[in-house]
């Protein structure tokens, strides 16, 4: 699934381990192992650059070359805002390679107004508002910071009324509660990290808890849902691996796996492909 970019987002150029995008009227460098070609412009001018700690831990911090807001600033994709900021996290509050991923979801609901969904793992809620135009959305994330951005992104949009579930909890712990409340949805998003704390101090690793998870989830559709999307990134592990989770969690339900890359192109009519994460999807 290939990503280009809007206006305000670009994935400028890559290579050698970086990549240079642009976030409304800022130019940013991060790392990116997966980017083992040669850039194409000679040189990158860039408002900031996140480096890398020198361990394996993800850490790091922003190096800046010029003024950029900390609180952060307004970016927008159709009728979508949000707040861009730079996270110590090395990303900018949200994942511009989801948006194929939106796009793909609401086509899968199109016409409907009343469509249940859920987007658990749901971060600062961008994903979460463009499904909102379909029907009541739970969002769900364990760290009430991003609910609280997500909140003030659909302020932002106006789209604060929506019929939108603002939940602070473990993501596993809230779709097994849903299970047993005997709830049903009409599509899921899972975005799970590789390793995560819930509120209440619960541990996440990936390999140990996806699998009962995306069974749980499994749960909650039924043979009139629509989809069921699995993003996972940084993780030494194949699109067939979640395929093949997906295959056998929905063997009853009648729909197809499919699986595959996600990926951004660079702008540009020849731009490359750069990989970003893995997927596996089910779908009616």
């Amino acid at each position: 699934m290939t990503g280009a970019g809007w206006p305000d987002y670009g994935l400028l150029d890559s290579g050698h381990g970086r990549k240079l995008e642009s976030y409304g009227p800022y130019r940013f460098i991060r790392p990116e192992p997966q980017a083992l070609w040669r850039p194409r412009l000679e040189r990158w001018a860039s408002d900031g650059e996140f480096v890398p700690a020198s361990d394996e831990d993800g850490g790091g911090r922003w190096s800046y070359a010029n003024p950029v807001p900390r609180e952060g600033w307004p970016l927008a994709r159709s009728a979508v805002k949000f707040t861009a900021q730079c996270t110590p996290f090395r990303h900018l509050g949200f994942f511009p390679d989801m948006a194929p991923v939106w796009d793909w979801m609401g086509a899968q609901l199109a016409g409907r107004t009343d469509a249940q969904t859920m987007n658990l793992f749901g971060y600062t809620g961008v994903g979460t508002l463009s499904l909102s135009q379909y029907g009541p959305v739970t969002h769900v994330d364990a760290s009430k910071k991003s609910v609280a951005q997500a909140r003030e992104n659909a302020a932002l949009s106006g789209m604060a009324e929506r019929p939108i579930r603002w939940i602070v909890d473990d993501a596993a712990k809230f779709a097994a509660r849903e299970v047993r409340r005997g709830k049903r949805y009409d599509g899921i998003i899972l975005d799970p990290p590789k390793f995560g704390r819930g509120p209440e101090g619960e541990v996440w690793r990936l390999e140990e808890h996806l699998a009962p998870l995306v069974g749980d989830c499994r749960r909650l559709l039924d043979a009139d849902s629509r989809f069921l999307f699995l993003t996972v990134y940084a993780v030494r592990m194949s699109s067939l691996a979640l395929a093949g989770l997906l295959d056998e969690v929905f063997a009853e339900l009648p729909g197809k796996i499919e699986h595959g890359d996600l990926a951004v192109r660079e702008v540009g009519d020849d731009g490359r492909l750069l990989p970003t994460a893995i997927f596996a999807r089910w779908s009616r």
